[in-house]
């Protein structure tokens, strides 16, 4: 992962939020909050929430005396989820680095994350964290995407790029979002960090537009994606979003679009 992996600002939290959550975060959010209001926990924290769409899922299925903890790296990501949340006053928000985090030992029942962990600089030294602030027992719930060849728009859009760019082709979705598939070195990493009784389950879904150029204009804008295609021609935005979005089309047809998503669902006990 690149240091700019991580810098979601500018126009791309309204992208991401209005685009990429419809597309493809949206059916895992709703399943990580059934699996953590299942376990009924009274103090949660949610760490690399984004634009807040597990919170918006989960908030309203957490019990009325229960607190929730809200953090993200990126304070504009962070801002854009306070701005599309209900309000609540069992909700902290709080701008918070997964590899340091501000909470006391023992804080919480569960740390929630959803596909957040790909893109932390070292796994083991957060997931030690995560463990560090659950109580004896809690629960570590997250998602990482599976291998990009599963993940069939995103796979398109980086193919049809490589063509654009021939010489130095925008790898931020293999390299990042889709970078953390091993199943065993997931599970190396988290019992490296101290935790026991690790699940993996594989999770497929739909990933599904109303247009080829909807899930096109999500990875290209609405990532960072968007920052590496800048990088190589400030003026060709446009222009390798029509491009991906003509890919998608010849492979999938100009009406509404479907495609498999894969994903792992993690849980972890402290």
């Amino acid at each position: 992962m690149l240091e700019t992996d991580k810098l979601f600002a500018g126009s791309i939290p309204e992208n991401y939020d209005r685009y990429m959550v419809p597309l493809i975060f949206e059916p895992f959010a709703v399943d990580i909050a059934q699996r953590a209001a299942a376990l009924s926990p009274g103090a949660v924290l949610e760490i690399a929430a984004g634009t807040g769409v597990v919170t918006r899922a989960l908030a309203p299925r957490l019990a009325p005396d229960a607190s929730y903890v809200v953090t993200d790296l990126n304070q504009p990501m962070l801002d854009y989820a306070a701005s599309r949340q209900t309000p609540d006053s069992r909700i902290e928000w709080r701008q918070a680095d997964a590899m340091a985090l501000p909470f006391e030992d023992a804080a919480f029942d569960l740390v929630c994350c959803q596909f957040g962990a790909m893109f932390f600089p070292n796994r083991t030294s957060a997931y030690r964290e995560a463990r560090r602030v659950l109580k004896p027992g809690g629960r570590f719930l997250f998602n990482v995407w599976d291998r990009i060849e599963e993940n069939v728009f995103a796979d398109d859009v980086t193919n049809a790029l490589a063509r654009i760019f021939p010489d130095d082709p925008p790898r931020f979705l293999a390299r990042t979002p889709h970078g953390y598939h091993d199943k065993v070195l997931i599970r190396r990493d988290l019992e490296d960090a101290g935790f026991s009784d690790v699940t993996i389950e594989t999770r497929a879904e739909q990933s599904r537009a109303s247009s080829p150029r909807l899930p096109a204009v999500a990875y290209c804008q609405g990532t960072v994606l968007r920052s590496e295609i800048e990088a190589r021609d400030a003026g060709k935005l446009d222009a390798a979003t029509d491009y991906a979005a003509s890919a998608i089309a010849d492979r999938h047809g100009n009406g509404e679009v479907a495609a498999k998503i894969q994903a792992y669902v993690i849980m972890a006990v402290a």
